[in-house]
């Protein structure tokens, strides 16, 4: 049996299942006992096999149960008791906040205030890290169905929060409009989660502070040339300093929509849309402020050979991780373009509360 124990998956490789399975309206076992569903994914059918086995709850963010008026027992998060009759639909609208506005109120709710929030909290972190709105349904069980993908709470809380491990994949020269002297690298991390990647310009010297961006996936901006953010203009003029400086690394961190995901931004701007600020829309989904993980920039910083940066950012935030994870920051580098009258409201709420420079 022992030759058979290399091929059996790891817990991050577990994390990784249960995150693909959440993702595709499965649930997944927590420490041996509960299911756990998403329940932007759910079936009616499924739903209807979970009560089958027993009593069902509702896990939500306290972010979320804050827009809700839901009471929170459990810091960051709520529990909600699943009435037996309670729809499909009336899940789905406590999850998603589209219809807020037009039907308020969802309740009276009945919260839970007693045992353990653990599976509970796990289950949000699962959901989240599969880019999926961060609530779950749960029931406990004695006998979990066979084929299902199980790890522990633990497991799954410490698996989400764990700094990544990046594997170079490729490498290859790659003349850009900013630098015919480009390279772009590959990096994926071990845990299944999605490639990151670094652009670079020239030969930096390694010795030496290397003019660095750390910029967040957008394909609203990066791509469709949205005016509703800066981030397009960002790149640009990232890569275009870099260019004539004759050196910099630009690293393009898969982590959109401040790391909620692309469905869940859009989901986000039509919030905004209905008149919440950026921060606002992202509490009303159930998210933080900012859900960004810029461990990640440290990392390949280090993996490419830098330890000194001049960092080009607006964000104090992104500073004080590199600095917190052994990367020198000499110098922070402005990135003021890209204002417009579409996004001038998004930017004074960057400033206002997120702390950007601007």
């Amino acid at each position: 049996m022992t030759h058979a124990l290399p091929l059996l998956p790891t817990p991050a490789e577990r994390l990784n299942r249960a995150r693909a399975d959440l993702r595709m309206g499965l649930p997944v076992i927590l420490d041996g006992s509960t299911l756990a569903v998403a329940v932007e994914t759910l079936s009616a059918e499924r739903l209807a096999a979970l009560r089958d086995i027993g009593e069902v709850s509702l896990a939500l963010t306290a972010k979320r149960a804050e827009t809700l008026k839901a009471r929170v027992y459990d810091g960051d998060l709520a529990r909600v008791r699943v009435p037996q009759d309670a729809p499909l639909s009336w899940l789905q609208a406590l999850a998603d906040p589209a219809d807020d506005l037009r039907i308020p109120m969802k309740g009276p709710l009945q919260e839970l205030r007693h045992g353990d929030a653990s599976v509970a909290r796990a289950a949000i972190a699962l959901a989240k890290s599969a880019h999926l709105l961060p609530a779950a349904l749960l029931v406990s069980t004695g006998a979990p169905p066979d084929g299902l993908t199980g790890i522990t709470a633990h497991e799954a809380q410490t698996g989400v929060q764990a700094e990544r491990h990046l594997q170079t994949v490729a490498s290859a020269r790659v003349p850009m409009r900013a630098s015919e002297a480009g390279r772009l690298h590959i990096f994926r991390p071990d845990d299944g989660a999605e490639e990151h990647y670094a652009i670079e310009i020239g030969s930096p010297d390694r010795d030496a502070p290397v003019l660095a961006r750390l910029h967040s996936a957008c394909f609203t901006g990066d791509v469709l040339g949205s005016l509703k953010c800066d981030c397009g203009p960002q790149l640009d003029a990232a890569l275009r300093q870099m260019g004539t400086e004759g050196a910099g690394i630009l690293l393009y961190l898969n982590q959109e929509g401040r790391g909620i995901g692309l469905a869940n931004k859009m989901r986000a701007y039509s919030l905004q849309d209905q008149g919440f600020d950026t921060v606002e829309a992202n509490h009303r989904l159930g998210f933080e402020d900012d859900e960004r993980d810029f461990r990640i920039g440290a990392a390949l910083l280090k993996q490419l050979g830098f330890s000194k940066t001049r960092l080009l950012t607006n964000n104090p935030a992104k500073i004080k991780m590199l600095e917190d994870h052994g990367i020198s920051v000499v110098e922070r580098v402005p990135l003021k373009v890209g204002l417009s009258r579409h996004n001038a409201e998004y930017l004074a709420i960057k400033a206002l509360k997120s702390g950007h420079i601007l």
